[in-house]
């Protein structure tokens, strides 16, 4: 398979997640939900933090208010007595996050507080809280309810859908007498998203059949005198609300106002409620001012949990809708968001596979990941400027499973490849093995036989001596199968030695036996050689096959040669090895000794057992000794068929028998 094919295999098997996540972003599936409102969270945290206008006070009923003025909820008549000292301080509009559904507990004989407050919100610019209900349940006459706003909507042409806002089923109300009393209320209902965070609070609400604005927004049109509303419906998902005055803010397809926090809890300018009171503070502060009254005392507060605080009281919420308002700098979802988010995640998916394609796996998928990060920095960088949030989820999830996808089938591509390159290293290697064999068989006939049948017992023994314990981590199958490959190799520095001394019928001279021991070396330099030709260094498979040329003929007791190793410092594939050859040198016929029988061999090795041979592996051959003789005798079977098919040669037919010598080894 050539580069460039491989990479295109690749590069679409990046494009199928991508286009998968594209599908994802249209349809917007409930279970990455809670995902993509956590990254808009973590976004809402990187932005710098604006400055609350200075046209916003709140005052508090604080714990230093309760304990001077009494336990909430306080005396009607000094919730009057609050809102008047507003108003000659000069506050332009007091928007009260309290609800009076009950008469005054504290009403008697001749004392009535709630009248008192009744007529200081006769004195106009006071905005009185109620909520609204969505559980078919209403609390109060349904009258109660009755500061309506003009608003009108207009849909496009393209879009006929129902109205941009929430229908509420009825109300939990003020006592009739205040609502009377007040020129303008606002409901309170402000709900947190399935994970309890408060991003986003309504503007409008719709009951009976007229449309209601929050306390956030008749405040700020009572302040602003920016009335009627008109609400443009741009799709299911946005709306845009026009205040007169050209002041226009986006909202949801439900008519919430994505807020944008000033920071964490008392951002605000706070005034404590008995401060007011007392006189202490005064017009300075209020004058031409917003003034939200609510409580954060332990105990009487409401709290929510925001992006940036997990203890925000409620009335900081609605003085943050209104300054979000008055400043036309709320967070807005664009109705093309999720189009335009689709299209980056196909872009993003796009350029990530065509990055790889030019560029390869590692630098292409690095290059990728950059352009990720600077999706990211641009949808903060966006949100931040513009006010515009678009959600960088999606397409980091498109890149992320290009990438991963790409990655997968990369690895899976170039693990088949290494397996067939495996494959032919294998083919090659048994190439290699039998070419050597064919000079040791062209040397000497026999000992190119004896080297392969050392090959299967080879795999036998092996393979019961992986049983044992202390063998059972070295020889796994796949080393045990390189061992029983390499070991036809044992003996292939034979063709260094002299045809006299490698074919001479009968015992050799110490001079002859010196040479005959020189063949181990001969055999190690053979292939010592041949690494440095092909510049290869640090090879497994070449490392075992000159331990089983160099050490086949080490003893465990010591008295072996070349090196006179001793015990476990012979190396596992030279102790199996010397096991086996000696097994198949004096089981076969040779020009100087006559073959033994399976029993006389086994007798014969196991008799050397702990001098001559490792005792483990004496042990495993005993186990396999009956599967060694049913190998052997189908081996010469087949070598009687062969030599009548051939004819006889010398090589085969022993000049003179001699008695059996391992020395001749």
């Amino acid at each position: 398979m050539t580069t460039r094919r491989f990479r295109r295999i690749i590069m679409r098997c990046g494009l199928v997640p991508t286009a998968a996540v594209a599908v994802l972003s249209l349809y917007r599936p409930a279970f990455l939900t809670s995902l993509d409102l956590g990254v808009y969270d973590n976004m809402s945290r990187a932005l710098p933090t604006r400055t609350p206008s200075d046209r916003i006070v709140i005052v508090d009923v604080d714990e230093r208010s309760l304990a001077s003025v009494g336990q909430w909820p306080w005396r009607r008549d000094v919730m009057g007595q609050l809102i008047d000292r507003l108003r000659m301080a000069g506050a332009a509009v007091v928007a009260l996050d309290v609800m009076f559904p009950e008469r005054d507990r504290y009403e008697a004989a001749g004392d009535t507080p709630d009248d008192a407050l009744a007529a200081a919100l006769r004195g106009g610019r006071v905005i009185l809280g109620y909520a609204m209900t969505f559980d078919g349940q209403h609390y109060g006459p349904r009258t109660c309810v009755q500061h309506p706003l003009a608003v009108a909507i207009v849909h496009p042409a393209y879009d006929q859908s129902g109205d941009p806002f929430f229908h509420a089923t009825g109300g939990v109300c003020n006592l009739e007498g205040l609502s009377d009393a007040a020129g303008r209320s606002g409901f309170l209902n402000a709900a947190p998203d399935g994970d309890g965070i408060l991003r986003r609070v309504p503007m409008l609400v719709e009951f009976d059949g007229r449309v209601f604005p929050s306390l956030a927004l008749a405040a700020v049109t009572a302040f602003t005198g920016a009335e009627p509303v008109t609400i443009h419906v741009g799709n299911a998902n946005s709306s845009t609300l026009v205040l007169t005055g050209n002041r226009t803010m986006a909202l949801d397809g439900k008519g919430n106002l994505l807020l944008r926090y000033r920071g964490p809890k008392h951002t605000f300018t706070y005034v404590s409620a008995v401060d007011v009171l007392t006189g202490k503070e005064g017009p300075e502060t209020f004058d031409k001012r917003m003034v939200f009254v609510g409580t954060t005392a332990l105990g009487q507060r409401e709290v929510v949990s925001t992006p940036l605080d997990t203890q925000f009281a409620g009335v900081e919420v609605h003085a943050t809708a209104a300054d979000n308002l008055l400043q036309q700098d709320p967070i807005r979802r664009p109705a093309f968001g999720v189009g335009l988010e689709t299209q980056i995640v196909l872009c993003l998916g796009v350029l990530a596979a065509l990055l790889f394609l030019h560029f390869g796996l590692y630098l292409g998928g690095s290059m990728a990941t950059v352009c990720g990060v600077l999706v990211w920095g641009a949808a903060i960088w966006t949100m931040s400027s513009a006010g515009t949030a678009l959600s960088p989820l999606y397409p980091t999830l498109g890149l992320l499973s290009a990438l991963g996808s790409m990655t997968i089938a990369g690895f899976t591509l170039e693990r088949r490849r290494a397996d067939r390159a495996g494959e032919e290293n294998v083919t090659s290697r048994l190439l290699m093995v039998q070419t050597l064999l064919s000079l040791t068989g062209i040397r000497d006939l026999e000992t190119g036989r004896h080297s392969v049948r050392t090959q299967k017992y080879t795999h036998v023994l092996a393979e019961e001596l992986a049983k044992h314990p202390a063998y059972r981590d070295y020889l796994t199958p796949d080393r045990v199968e390189l061992l029983a490959s390499l070991a036809p190799l044992h003996d292939i520095g034979k063709v260094g030695v002299p045809d006299a001394v490698l074919n001479k019928p009968g015992g050799l001279t110490p001079e002859e036996l010196a040479e005959m021991r020189k063949h181990p070396a001969h055999g190690r330099a053979v292939i010592e050689n041949a690494e440095k030709a092909a510049g290869v260094r640090a090879d497994f498979t070449l490392a075992i096959a000159k331990d089983i040329v160099y050490t086949h003929h080490e003893k465990w007791d010591g008295s072996g040669y070349p090196q006179g190793l001793r015990g476990t410092a012979i190396p596992i594939p030279g102790r199996v090895m010397a096991v086996v050859d000696v097994y198949d040198a004096i089981t076969s016929k040779r020009l100087y000794h006559t073959p033994k029988s399976q029993d006389e061999a086994t007798e014969f090795i196991v008799q050397r057992r702990g001098t001559h041979f490792d005792p483990a592996v004496v042990d495993a051959f005993v186990r396999v000794s009956s599967v060694l003789e049913r190998l052997r005798l189908t081996d010469d079977a087949a070598a009687t068929v062969a030599s009548r098919d051939q004819g006889s040669g010398s090589h085969t037919t022993p000049a003179s028998p001699v008695v059996a010598s391992p020395s001749r080894q």
